[in-house]
């Protein structure tokens, strides 16, 4: 296969991922988030779950990007953290939060992986472990040397009252929104896939696969993991998507293997995700290598509920 052969079919995949998986699962989940907001539902949970989550070193507007996390996608958190960085978060809870998010399973994957197989319900409480043990490892121990002082409005109340829209107004807003996301991720998904078929093309996966089998063997994993790892890594949630839906339509993974594989492969732990979250803002990246342990033990807490339950 040439090269210009590659990028078409990486450009098909791409394309046919965005439009017909991730935007109509976007479009409901947006929709029934814009809705309780403007309701003040989420305000409500806010204010419930803040005192519970404190111990663990997160903030009210920390568990409203919690529950964007799990229910809408990695881009979701991102304002929430630009207006906790508005409002003068302490680094330490910015810490905590920024390990959080990164552990956690991200709404707009575990979604559309429904059909493939995953147990939703098991990998949203498993998600939610993971990213609270991340905050809370952050909090007491990687970040402990951070200042936990917030500078200028408080940081625990989701105080700012949603626009009055109507019904229609707020469906179109969330139809709009989703486009966006959906579309954005058309060009980092092709790229990446683009690298993942030409690495394959030239032999490197299969080389790689070839090294790490004897180990995956002594650790009793399957080979079967190396390239959706390959392709989760280097291209991100959406990547790891298109290479699961593959391998399940071709009958190469069951659906027990690929809820065993969701918390080492299901979090925006990964180049694309990192890039995205640390061009925030510079203190993001000042408090990434505090964050930097606790997302680890978020993901491996994840990997060994998973490889436990599953």
């Amino acid at each position: 296969m040439s090269l210009i052969e590659i990028v078409i079919a990486s450009g098909k995949s791409s394309v046919d991922i965005a439009l017909y998986t991730l935007l109509p699962v976007m479009v409901v989940m947006l929709c029934l988030m814009k809705v309780l907001e403007a309701i003040g539902v989420m305000a409500i949970i806010v204010k419930m779950l803040a005192p519970i989550l404190k111990p663990f070193g997160l903030t009210g507007m920390s568990t409203l990007a919690l529950i964007q996390m799990n229910l809408i996608s990695f881009a979701a958190p991102l304002a929430t953290l630009a207006i906790m960085l508005s409002r003068g978060v302490s680094d330490r809870h910015l810490a905590a939060t920024l390990a959080m998010l990164l552990a956690m399973g991200q709404g707009n994957i575990l979604y559309p992986m429904i059909p493939l197989g995953l147990n939703w319900p098991v990998a949203i409480v498993f998600s939610i472990a993971g990213g609270l043990s991340a905050a809370s490892f952050t909090w007491y121990f990687s970040g402990k040397k951070l200042s936990s002082i917030t500078c200028g409005k408080t940081q625990d109340e989701l105080t700012s009252s949603p626009p009055k829209k109507g019904i229609i107004n707020i469906i179109n807003d969330a139809g709009a929104e989703a486009i966006r996301l959906s579309v954005n991720a058309v060009p980092m998904l092709t790229l990446s896939i683009t690298i993942v078929g030409i690495l394959t093309q030239i032999g490197a996966v299969a080389g790689f696969e070839r090294l790490v089998t004897p180990i995956l063997h002594v650790i009793n994993v399957s080979q079967i993991y190396v390239v959706p790892s390959i392709a989760k890594y280097l291209g991100g949630g959406t990547a790891y998507l298109v290479v699961a839906s593959d391998l399940v339509n071709s009958s190469n993974i069951t659906a027990g293997e690929i809820n065993k594989s969701v918390g080492f492969l299901i979090h925006t732990f990964d180049l694309p995700g990192i890039g995205i979250f640390l061009g925030i803002c510079t203190r993001i990246i000042v408090v990434f290598k505090y964050a930097l342990p606790g997302i680890l033990v978020g993901i491996l807490m994840r990997t060994i509920l998973h490889g436990l339950y599953f």
